[in-house]
């Protein structure tokens, strides 16, 4: 049973981790609600947050219950969210090396693609050396992900399948980014003349992409849905805020993105062991992301003085 203070905890910590994660999000949706009319931005402002918190954000943890629990059945695994069966509960339980699996290599191969291939301020040393060998990214998901399914095969065959599912999951999501990039130049440059309709529909669609970060790492902090909706709903309403008042000023520190990637890679490894039978406290996970991205903002915040 988690008491008060580790709700507490977990909840900030998935507030902070949806947050700095979805910086670019921000920065996308700031950019383009530049180029929209003041009643646009008054209907996405409002009834964007509620698509983003309660439909994007809360129908994927329940999409994911689902997908790892067939049996429970689609409303099945809405209820068992929500439920205090010990059936139930152990059902989740038994599915969770799926999901977990999945979530940890899309996470870390979410990393690795920042690491590898992805424009950055330096804020280590190491990460200008693996960005001048961009062309070994490929390589070394590859191989991480063979060894991972080759060892989970041994223990459970749909731990195996659920690794190849996070990986597909990262590809298919890395293509729509890209393309939202692409989507995003042409309207800033108006030179696709997309109404304000079709720009709140491209912003949707990208929100939803991008939460998709959030909540397979939100995984890590903990299996209950109901949390993970309070926290990332949490995050997705700052998101919105900086989206409409201070993101010139959060892009000026320019290392939280890399406090992001770095809590990425870290709670990816927390869902692999975990995956694997390794017991990890519920407070690993948000105090070890307070201070990774503690320390990035520190390092953002005085070289911003300076």
């Amino acid at each position: 049973m988690i008491n008060l203070f580790s709700l507490i905890v977990i909840i900030l910590g998935l507030c902070l981790f949806e947050t700095i994660s979805s910086i670019d999000n921000a920065v996308i949706n700031a950019e383009v609600l530049s180029t929209m009319s003041a009643k646009a931005k008054r209907w996405f402002l409002i009834w964007g947050l509620l698509i983003a918190v309660f439909l994007v954000r809360g129908l994927l943890p329940w999409l994911i219950i689902w997908f790892t629990n067939p049996s429970l059945g689609f409303i099945g695994a809405f209820t068992a969210a929500f439920s205090s069966n010990p059936m139930v509960a152990e059902s989740i339980e038994k599915s969770a090396p799926i999901l977990l699996s999945g979530g940890g290599i899309f996470l870390v191969f979410l990393f690795f693609h920042w690491l590898f291939m992805e424009p950055k301020s330096y804020g280590l040393s190491h990460e200008k050396f693996f960005q001048s060998h961009g062309v070994w990214f490929y390589a070394v998901v590859s191989i991480f992900l063979a060894l991972v399914v080759w060892f989970s095969i041994k223990i459970n065959p749909l731990m195996a399948f659920g690794a190849v599912v996070g990986s597909t999951a990262f590809f298919i999501t890395h293509g729509f980014k890209q393309n939202a990039e692409k989507a995003e130049e042409q309207m800033l440059h108006k030179k696709a003349g997309l109404s304000d309709l079709s720009k709140i529909l491209y912003l949707e669609v990208i929100d939803a992409t991008f939460s998709i970060d959030g909540v397979l790492g939100a995984f890590a902090f903990t299996l209950s849905v109901p949390l993970i909706l309070i926290g990332n709903g949490l995050g997705a309403l700052v998101v919105r805020k900086l989206t409409t008042s201070n993101i010139e000023r959060v892009k000026k520190y320019k290392y939280l993105k890399n406090g992001a990637m770095y809590s990425v890679l870290f709670l990816g490894a927390v869902m692999l062991l975990e995956s694997f039978g390794f017991h990890i406290n519920n407070l690993v996970s948000p105090i070890t992301t307070f201070i990774i991205l503690g320390y990035f903002f520190y390092k953002s915040k005085k070289e911003f003085k300076n």
